[in-house]
């Protein structure tokens, strides 16, 4: 599964590699401020998708990481998926 995880996360990588580095970080940044100041299912989403993104390049990169690495990509993505969850909810 692994080997077909990262043939076809290759294109999309490619492509972000390719984009201009301002850029990723603007969209982040963007839908980081989406989902703090929105509210609902929006905010939501808008906090899902860098965790997705997230998760997505955790998991091509954890045989390369070390122990500490792999700790905090973790406890990131649980905080971010858990903060989005109570966005959603209208608990947060």
């Amino acid at each position: 599964m692994r080997a077909a995880v990262e043939r076809w996360s290759a294109v999309p990588v490619v492509f972000l590699h390719r984009l201009p580095r301002w850029t990723l970080l603007v969209v982040v940044f963007a839908l980081l401020v989406v989902g703090m100041a929105g509210t609902g299912w929006v905010a939501a989403a808008a906090l899902l998708a860098p965790a997705l993104a997230l998760g997505w390049f955790a998991y091509l990169n954890w045989p390369a990481l070390d122990t500490p690495g792999r700790a905090l990509r973790a406890v990131a993505l649980g905080v971010l998926t858990v903060f989005a969850l109570l966005r959603g909810i209208g608990r947060f």
